[in-house]
């Protein structure tokens, strides 16, 4: 090796693990038969757009995890590298009140919203949500929002995901069938496009133990209006259709989905 690539293939790691950090947990979408995971960063967006919408709160830090104790399930398909195993979740948040009415109202407000967004709009199961409040407002909110400042409070999660942009992919650049496949993946109503955040190819198709089946990952961001769990849904079948068109063996799919705008 070179003197000079070495500097290179390191900044180049760093920033794989950067955005592999940024992306958070990979947590399950649905039960364990419906193959599908979301990373945390992408929830975390959803739940912080819709946080953001009521009056009072000002969301300071988000995180998403398995709940404790909660019991898990095996996925009926291979999960991708370090996802969480199917089973309940827990949402912790942290947040700014505005005295506009009692708190206890403002938490449940939130807690509740928080509850729906992640069940109907996602498909995450989320069991419970701990908030905790770390500042008491009582002025105008928006003079208190103007006077908080970054550096004073940190960005929250969903700010600091929205400077992280996924790499789109163009199918047309992949040959074999994970090209093949790519472009089934991307007809599907609802996908926005298909990403690559673990590693550099959005379908990566893997041999399983017979000759002829094979295992396809799949990683793409869900376009405005779908649901993301139904699209993942569409898409582990329409792939599978056609991966096992070609192949005639046993076929699973596995889908990650790195953005909605859920």
């Amino acid at each position: 090796m070179e003197e000079g690539e070495r500097p290179v293939k390191t900044e180049a790691w760093m920033q794989a693990v950067r955005r592999q950090l940024d992306l958070g947990r990979l947590l399950p979408l649905g039960g364990p038969d419906d193959g599908t995971w979301i990373t945390e960063q992408a929830a975390v967006r959803a739940l912080g757009r819709t946080a953001a919408e009521i009056p009072g709160v000002w969301l300071e830090s988000l995180r998403i995890g398995p709940a404790p104790l909660g019991p898990v399930s095996e996925p009926s398909v291979r999960p991708p590298a370090g996802a969480l195993p199917p089973g309940p979740l827990r949402i912790e948040a942290a947040f700014n009140a505005f005295m506009r009415q009692p708190l206890p109202r403002t938490a449940e407000q939130l807690r509740s919203a928080l509850l729906n967004v992640a069940a109907e709009r996602l498909g995450l199961a989320a069991v419970a949500v701990d908030l905790r409040v770390t500042d008491l407002h009582e002025g105008p909110e928006r003079d208190v929002r103007s006077r908080t400042t970054e550096s004073a409070m940190g960005p929250p999660p969903e700010a600091a995901a929205a400077r992280s942009s996924l790499p789109a992919t163009r199918t047309g650049s992949m040959r074999g069938p994970g090209g093949e496949l790519a472009d089934v993946a991307a007809a599907v109503p609802g996908v926005a496009r298909l990403t690559a955040v673990l590693g550099s190819r959005p379908v990566k198709v893997e041999r399983h133990d017979c000759p002829s089946g094979q295992h396809v990952e799949v990683q793409l961001a869900v376009a405005p209006g779908y649901h993301p769990l139904e699209v993942a849904r569409a898409v582990r079948a329409a792939v599978a259709d056609a991966a096992t068109s070609d192949t005639g063996g046993l076929v699973t799919v596995t889908v990650l989905i790195a953005e909605t705008a859920a």
